[in-house]
């Protein structure tokens, strides 16, 4: 896959700068004095016209007619599921995320209905909660454990944008701890010296 991806890119780069090359109009060579031979004068590159790439343009439509409206996104692609959010079961599938109007039954048999309850296969019914995930594979996924993995996941990202850097930030809590036991004791015992 990776030997695909470069080659694809190296054919892309190749054609941008062929493409680029075709674009520029040849200079034209200075014309030579009377009486002396012709002598190519070369052009620095920088004096060469460039061209600014075309503008993506959508097509005419007959008649005038408005382009169709798009389903405005948030940007963030949802994962392809189903998840209940205020009672409803919400299907994003192909980066559509509509509510369910009847049942659906998933690839594997998994059937599941309008209110979030799930029959699997095997005939097993449980109820998803607010915020459970289920694949369009047939595998639910509770909030708590959504939550968690992402906790997970973060914690590890941390650690490779900032080695080491939670020990020191743990090793000074403790240190932190530490210093208020200490200072707590100590003023637990000039209360208890004082009330004698």
């Amino acid at each position: 896959m990776k030997v695909v991806a470069s080659t694809l890119l190296l054919s892309a780069t190749l054609l941008l700068a062929v493409s680029a090359n075709a674009q520029t109009p040849p200079t034209p060579a200075a014309a030579p004095a009377q009486g002396t031979a012709p002598t190519a004068t070369p052009q620095p590159p920088a004096a060469r016209r460039v061209l600014a790439p075309r503008r993506v343009v959508a097509p005419r439509r007959a008649g005038g007619a408005a382009a169709p409206t798009r389903a405005k996104t948030s940007g963030v692609m949802a994962k392809d599921g189903l998840m209940l959010q205020d009672g409803r079961v919400i299907l994003t599938e192909l980066g559509r995320t509509a509510p369910i109007e009847q049942d659906k039954r998933l690839l594997n048999g998994t059937l599941i209905t309008t209110k979030g309850q799930v029959t699997n296969v095997e005939g097993v019914t449980s109820q998803m909660a607010e915020g459970d995930y289920l694949s369009l594979t047939g595998r639910l996924t509770s909030k708590r454990e959504m939550v968690e993995a992402d906790s997970v996941r973060k914690l590890v990202a941390y650690d490779l944008k900032h080695p080491g850097k939670r020990k020191e930030l743990e090793k000074a809590r403790e240190k932190a701890e530490k210093e208020r036991a200490k200072v707590e004791k100590e003023a637990a015992k000039a209360k208890a010296k004082a009330g004698r």
